[in-house]
């Protein structure tokens, strides 16, 4: 185990979740409103598909003509690999930013390729945290040790895929004229909790790496320490997953539990940021909840406060989670019970035996 700014990436050492592209004499050679017959760059296609593969996403930052550029795109087959592409005139930070709030990611899991050194230092002084890459070096980003994830798992070979469904519900959402609740119901969503399997594990460690602004204590587990947990009689490792008429959103949560006697303790709880739009952040942790009363034992929970996880603080709070130790940077807090809430009538919750 190691805490999240000790060991774990930070800064400018964390991996890349998306690299966002210029277009002129970048993705392509030429200036395409100058010449409409522009052609891919020897290594970009490649790059592109490879990195794809990792699970790391791609967008653009183009000052250009959206419709010109997007046909182009089109035309190159490439338009289905590129999330929320900003091609517009202004400034190129303003779009890695807008980008980067659409992904829900931070800025520091940002690499931006340009040709041009004004380009590059304008996102650089903006934006300090967001990777600056010359598009001389397309060629070698494979290579570099940001854009190379621990482990790929089938959540990652999927990631763009899932990102592309969201985008479909964000679609339908905004066109949606009933009640938030009405939306949600209107997804048919699926929430699955059941004990981790080896098969689960990496992901189970991505999670834990990826994961900051919903991780209670920030810590990240290692494949081998999960799998101790795994199969150990005095800890319950539980993953949940999320499905809806649109497609999988994968794996999107994950708790460690150690029971001692009559005191279950909370260890680990997180979940994706890309699923608390969704109304289901709280679901897993409202799940353990009921499963420690039905035991007759008391439930705590340790909480470690980051620069990014307030939210978790806050959801123990709503939860009925009192402070009732410190330990160092561990807040120890403890459930009353006087808050048990059902899961979402808008979702199913499917618990197997």
């Amino acid at each position: 185990m190691s805490k999240a700014g000790s060991d774990a990436p930070s800064g400018k050492d964390k991996h890349v979740k998306c690299v966002v592209w210029d277009l002129d004499n970048t993705l392509w050679d030429g200036v395409l409103l100058e010449d409409r017959s522009v052609n891919l760059r020897g290594a970009v296609v490649e790059v592109i598909r490879t990195l794809d593969e990792r699970g790391i996403l791609h967008s653009i930052a183009s000052r250009n003509e959206p419709d010109v550029a997007m046909a182009k795109l089109r035309e190159l087959g490439l338009d289905e690999y590129f999330l929320y592409p900003q091609v517009h005139w202004n400034a190129k930070s303003t779009s890695v930013r807008a980008i980067g709030e659409a992904l829900n990611i931070g800025l520091d899991t940002i690499a931006f390729v340009d040709d041009q050194p004004f380009e590059r230092d304008e996102v650089r002084f903006a934006l300090p945290n967001v990777r600056c890459i010359d598009a001389a070096d397309v060629s070698k980003i494979p290579l570099m040790r940001e854009m190379t994830p621990p482990f790929l798992t089938e959540d990652s070979r999927m990631r763009r895929r899932m990102y592309l469904a969201d985008v479909t519900r964000k679609e339908v959402e905004a066109a949606h004229s009933g009640s938030p609740d009405e939306f949600l119901a209107s997804l048919e969503m699926r929430f699955t909790v059941a004990a981790a399997k080896q098969e689960d594990l990496q992901r189970a460690e991505e999670l834990t790496v990826r994961t900051n602004q919903l991780n209670a204590t920030g810590y990240t587990y290692s494949y081998e320490e999960l799998d101790r947990f795994r199969l150990s009689s005095d800890h319950e490792l539980l993953i949940a997953g999320l499905d809806d008429k649109y497609g999988t959103y994968g794996k999107i949560g994950l708790s460690l539990v150690e029971r001692s006697g009559d005191v279950w303790a909370l260890k680990l709880l997180l979940m994706s940021c890309r699923v608390v739009s969704r109304g289901v952040g709280t679901v897993l942790l409202n799940d353990i909840i009921r499963r420690a009363r039905a035991a007759g034992v008391k439930l705590r929970a340790d909480f470690v406060p980051t620069a990014r996880n307030r939210m978790m603080y806050i959801s123990y709070k709503f939860a009925g989670f009192r402070e009732v130790d410190k330990r160092d940077d561990v807040v120890i807090l403890e459930n009353d019970y006087s808050r048990i809430q059902a899961a979402p009538p808008y979702l199913e919750l499917i618990v197997p035996p």
